[in-house]
C-alpha cells in the first residue's frame, strides 16, 4: 500500500527516530494460540495487556505491546500501570483469556477476553470498558500499540488511513505489516515517535492525540487511537492483523471482524478441546473453580510449538526484556535441541506422541553434516549461537529411543532414523566425553550431566545399529559408553575435601572438571564462574556444586541409593537447597551469576543466580527413584506453587526480601524467562512418572547395563586428546585415532617393534587394540603414522603397565 497523501495541516512528529527501542516484560501471565495451522500468529500477555506478538512464526515478534490509556477532565491513567491485573483461561485447557484490570483508584475497570482467529494471522480482543466513578461519557478509551516488526524496532514505520473505507493503524518494517481496526468508529487517530511524540506522551501532557501526526518513519514508532467507547456501549472488538503486504494484514483483519467474536471464539475452543481430549488423563484432583495445572502444562508446551515443522521454542519471551536492546534478537524464542528433546518428552508423556515425533523429524532434518546440532537455532535451523554442547547431540538420540519403546516408531520406520543416530554417535565418539560447554553453557569439561546424556544415547545408539543388523559398531558403541561409564569417578567425583570432611561424606560428585590426574579424585582445577561482577572469579572443580549430577541417576548410569549419590545429595542440600514456605527450591550451582542484581536490579551480564524451579522437579525425579514417592509429590506441590496466577512456571524465583517496586516477591517469579517450556514438560513428566510409579524418561539400557549388572572391563582408550600414562596390567589398551593410521609398538624400549594398522569402526574412529595379557610388566612405546598423509607423528607415546 502506498503511503496515503497527507491531509493538509500534518505535520511530521517531533523525535525522529524515537528513542533506544527496548522488549517488554518476560513476565507473561498467559501465552495462547490457535491450534489451527492456518492461524500463523502467537500472543503473550503480562501486566493486563497483549505484549510480543509472533506472526507468521514463533521466533519473528512483530509486537513490543498493546495496552490502552484511559483518560477524563485533568485525568491520566495506564491500565498497565495502574491497576490491579487478573487472569484465567476461560476453559480449562484453552489457552484463551479474560484479563481483569481494575483501576487502583476505583475510577474504571477494563475486562479483555483475547484470543486469536482460528482462520488468520489475526488476535482478537474483546474489550469492555466500565466507568465505576462518573459515566462512560466521562471517559475516553485510547489504545497504544508498539510495532516491533520481525524482531526489531529501530527501523519501523507507521500510519493512519482508511482501507475500503476501514479507518486503520498501519505499521510496516523487515518486510512484514500489521494492521490495527476496531468494531467501533475511532474518534481520533495518530503516530509518533516512541518517548517524544507517541500517544502516550502526548496524551500525558493533556493534548490528547495529535492527529496532524498521521506518519512516523524509519524509527521507533508507536500508533494510537481513541475508540468511540459510547457508540458500542463500553463494548468493542478489537484486531490486529499481520501480512507481507499492508492490503493482506487489512483484509484479514476486516473479515475476522465481519466474522465477529463468537463464531471465532467457538472454533478456537473446539480446536483445544479436540487436541486435549486425545491426550492422557493426569490430571490431579483439584477444585473446578482453580487451575486445572496439568492443562495449563499442556497447553503451553502446545502453543510454542511450530506446526509446520514440529519445532518448539524455550519461551515466547525474552528475560528481562524491558532492560534488553534490539540487541539481544533471538531472546528465548529460539531452538534449543536440549530444551526441544525435553519438551517432546513432556509431549510423550502427555500422550502427545505424533507431536513428539514431529521434533524428531525436525531433529533429523537440522542435524549438522559432522552429525552435531547447533547451541540454538531459528525455525528454519539457522545457526544463532555456535557453542558445542555434547548433550545436545546425545538428546536426539533418546527422543528416538522413547518414541521406539513408546511404539510411535515401528521396526520398519526404524531404518529412516538410522543415518541420522549413525552420524550423532559419530560426532559424540569422535569429540567427547569432555564437553566445550555444559548444559548451562557456561563451561567446558567432564559434566556428570553431559556425561550421563552421552553414555545414555551411546547405548540407545547401539540398540540401533545392531537392529539393522551392524553387530560389531554395536559392540564398538557399547565399548566406548562402558570405558566412559568407568572413568566417570576419575573425572568427577572428588574426595577427602574440606565440604566431604564437614559433611562426613567420602565424596561427591562435582558440577564441572577441566582435567584429572589419573587418580579417583579430582585434582584441583579452578573453574571460571560466568555472569559475575568479578569476571575474574574462579572456584576449585572439587568445591563446586550443582544438582546435575542427579541425572546419573535420572538416565540410570548410578543407583538412587549408591553412596556415592548420597554424598552428592547431601552436599548439593548443604550448598544449594533453600526452604520456602511452599517447599525445597535450588540453585544451579555455588556462586552462580545468572540471576537478578543484588537489591534486584535486572540481569544485565552479571547478577546473581537465583532459585530454579525446574530443579525441584528434577529432585522430585531423583526421590522417586529412590522409592519416596511422598516426598516427590511434596515437590511436584512446591514446583506448582512458584508459578504465577495463570499457572505459568518461571526459568527462576526469587529469594530474597520483598523488593515491590521492582515486583520481586520472595517465592514467586523473577523477570527472567516465563513461562519455562521445559519447566513445564518436567511438570507434565512428574505427573507421568508418579502415576506410574517409575521414571518416565529414565533409559533402559542404561539402568539394566549399569546398575542392574555390570558389565564386563572396557578397553583403555587412549586418544590424542586423553592421552592416558597408566593402564591396569591384564587390560586391553585401545589405541583410538581420529584418521586411517598405523600404530608402531614396543615393549623393551624400541629395540624390537612391531607395526599394525588401525581398524576403522565405522564413526570416524580408527582403532587398534593391544592386548596386555601376556606383556610383562613395565611399558609400552608407540608412534603414529598418519597413512593418508603419508607421515609420522613425530612424537613417541609411553603408558605404563601396572
Amino acid at each position: 500500500m502506498a503511503f496515503p497523501t497527507l491531509p493538509p495541516g500534518s505535520v511530521e512528529p517531533p523525535g525522529a527516530p524515537g528513542i533506544e527501542p527496548r522488549w517488554t516484560s518476560s513476565d507473561k501471565s498467559a501465552v495462547g494460540t490457535s491450534v489451527s495451522s492456518a492461524s500463523c500468529v502467537w500472543f503473550t500477555a503480562s501486566h493486563g495487556i497483549l505484549n510480543e506478538i509472533y506472526a507468521p512464526r514463533l521466533d519473528m515478534a512483530c509486537v513490543r505491546d498493546f495496552g490502552f490509556i484511559v483518560t477524563a477532565q485533568d485525568y491520566f491513567s495506564e491500565e498497565k500501570r495502574d491497576c490491579d491485573h487478573s487472569v484465567q483461561a476461560i476453559e480449562d485447557g484453552v489457552p484463551a483469556f479474560r484479563l481483569i484490570n481494575t483501576a487502583r483508584d476505583g475510577r474504571y475497570r477494563i475486562t479483555k477476553t483475547i484470543f486469536s482467529d482460528p482462520e488468520r494471522e489475526v488476535v482478537l480482543q474483546d474489550i469492555r470498558f466500565e466507568a465505576l466513578t462518573g459515566s462512560l461519557s466521562d471517559h475516553r478509551l485510547h489504545a497504544l500499540v508498539a510495532p516491533h516488526l520481525v524482531n526489531g524496532g529501530a527501523d519501523n514505520t507507521g500510519w493512519y488511513a482508511n482501507f475500503k473505507r476501514k479507518p486503520m493503524l498501519f505499521a510496516e518494517g523487515s518486510g512484514r505489516s500489521l494492521v490495527i481496526a476496531a468494531s467501533v468508529p475511532w474518534l481520533a487517530r495518530s503516530v509518533g515517535y516512541v518517548g517524544f511524540s507517541d500517544g502516550w506522551q502526548t496524551l500525558s501532557r493533556g493534548e490528547g492525540l495529535r492527529q496532524d501526526y498521521c506518519c512516523a518513519t524509519s524509527g521507533n514508532i508507536a500508533l494510537s487511537g481513541t475508540l468511540n467507547i459510547e457508540a458500542g456501549e463500553g463494548r468493542a472488538l478489537i484486531a490486529i492483523g499481520f501480512g507481507t503486504q499492508p492490503e493482506e494484514a487489512a483484509l484479514r483483519t476486516l473479515l475476522s471482524l465481519e466474522q465477529g467474536m463468537e463464531p471465532a471464539l467457538k472454533h478456537y475452543r473446539n480446536g483445544w478441546r479436540e487436541w486435549q481430549a486425545g491426550l492422557l488423563a493426569l490430571d490431579e484432583p483439584h477444585d473446578p473453580d482453580k487451575l486445572n495445572r496439568y492443562r495449563v502444562s499442556t497447553s503451553v508446551l502446545a502453543t510454542h510449538r511450530d506446526d509446520a515443522s514440529g519445532a518448539i521454542i524455550a519461551s515466547l519471551s525474552i528475560p528481562w526484556g524491558f532492560n534488553k536492546s534490539d540487541d539481544d534478537l533471538g531472546g528465548y524464542h529460539l531452538v534449543w535441541t536440549r530444551d526441544l528433546v525435553e519438551t517432546a518428552g513432556g509431549l510423550l508423556a502427555a500422550g502427545a506422541a505424533a507431536d513428539a515425533r514431529s521434533v524428531l523429524d525436525y531433529l533429523t532434518v537440522i542435524q549438522e553434516a559432522d552429525g552435531h546440532w547447533v547451541q540454538n537455532a531459528w525455525l528454519d535451523g539457522r545457526p544463532y549461537w555456535n557453542g558445542i554442547q555434547m548433550d545436545e547431540t546425545a538428546f536426539p538420540i533418546l527422543l528416538y529411543d522413547m518414541l521406539l519403546r513408546s511404539g510411535e516408531i515401528g521396526a520398519s520406520e526404524a531404518r529412516r532414523y538410522l543415518p541420522m543416530i549413525e552420524a550423532a554417535a559419530g560426532y559424540i565418539v569422535r569429540n567427547g566425553p569432555a564437553t566445550q560447554e555444559d548444559r548451562w553453557e557456561e563451561d567446558a569439561g567432564y559434566s556428570p550431566f553431559t556425561l550421563a546424556v552421552e553414555i545414555a544415547g551411546l547405548l540407545a545408539a547401539a540398540d540401533a545399529v545392531e537392529a539393522a543388523g551392524r553387530l560389531d559398531a554395536a559392540h564398538y558403541l557399547r565399548e566406548v559408553a562402558d570405558g566412559w561409564n568407568e572413568r566417570i569417578e576419575e573425572w568427577t567425583y572428588a574426595t577427602n575435601t574440606e565440604l566431604s570432611r564437614r559433611l562426613g561424606v567420602e565424596g561427591y560428585y562435582v558440577r564441572i572438571a577441566s582435567a584429572t590426574d589419573g587418580s579417583l579424585s579430582l585434582r584441583r582445577d579452578f573453574i571460571p564462574i560466568r555472569n559475575r561482577d568479578d569476571l575474574g572469579e574462579v572456584v576449585e572443580a572439587d568445591l563446586l556444586i550443582s544438582p546435575d549430577a542427579l541425572a546419573l541417576v535420572r538416565f540410570g548410569l548410578r543407583a538412587a541409593d549408591d553412596p556415592r549419590i548420597l554424598g552428592t545429595v547431601a552436599a548439593i542440600d548443604a550448598q544449594l537447597r533453600r526452604d520456602l514456605p511452599a517447599g525445597p527450591y535450588w540453585y544451579r550451582y555455588n556462586d552462580d551469576g545468572y540471576g537478578e542484581r543484588v537489591g534486584g536490579a535486572p540481569f544485565a551480564g552479571s547478577g546473581v543466580g537465583r532459585l530454579w524451579p525446574l530443579l525441584t522437579g528434577e529432585r522430585a525425579h531423583y526421590e522417586l527413584a529412590a522409592g519416596r514417592a511422598d516426598e516427590a509429590r511434596r515437590m511436584l506441590a512446591a514446583l506448582e506453587a512458584s508459578a504465577s496466577e495463570g499457572g505459568l512456571l518461571p526459568e527462576q524465583i526469587w529469594d530474597s526480601e520483598d523488593v515491590p517496586e521492582r515486583e520481586l516477591f520472595l517465592g514467586r517469579p523473577s523477570g527472567s524467562a516465563m513461562p519455562l517450556v521445559w519447566a513445564h514438560a518436567e511438570h507434565i513428566k512428574l505427573l507421568r512418572s508418579l502415576r506410574d510409579g517409575v521414571v518416565f524418561d529414565m533409559p533402559l539400557q542404561t539402568f539394566a547395563r549399569y546398575v542392574a549388572a555390570r558389565p564386563a572391563p572396557a578397553p583403555f582408550s587412549w586418544r590424542l586428546t586423553d592421552r592416558r600414562e597408566r593402564i591396569p596390567a591384564g587390560r586391553v589398551l585401545r589405541i583410538e585415532l581420529p584418521a586411517p593410521a598405523k600404530v608402531r609398538w614396543s615393549i623393551d624400549q624400541w629395540t624390537n617393534a612391531s607395526d599394525a594398522p588401525c581398524e576403522d569402526r565405522g564413526f570416524g574412529t580408527y582403532v587398534f587394540d593391544l592386548h596386555t595379557e601376556m606383556l610383562p610388566s613395565g611399558s609400552i612405546d608407540f608412534t603414529i603414522f598418519w597413512t593418508d598423509a603419508q607421515r609420522w607423528e613425530g612424537l613417541n607415546f609411553r603408558v605404563e603397565v601396572v
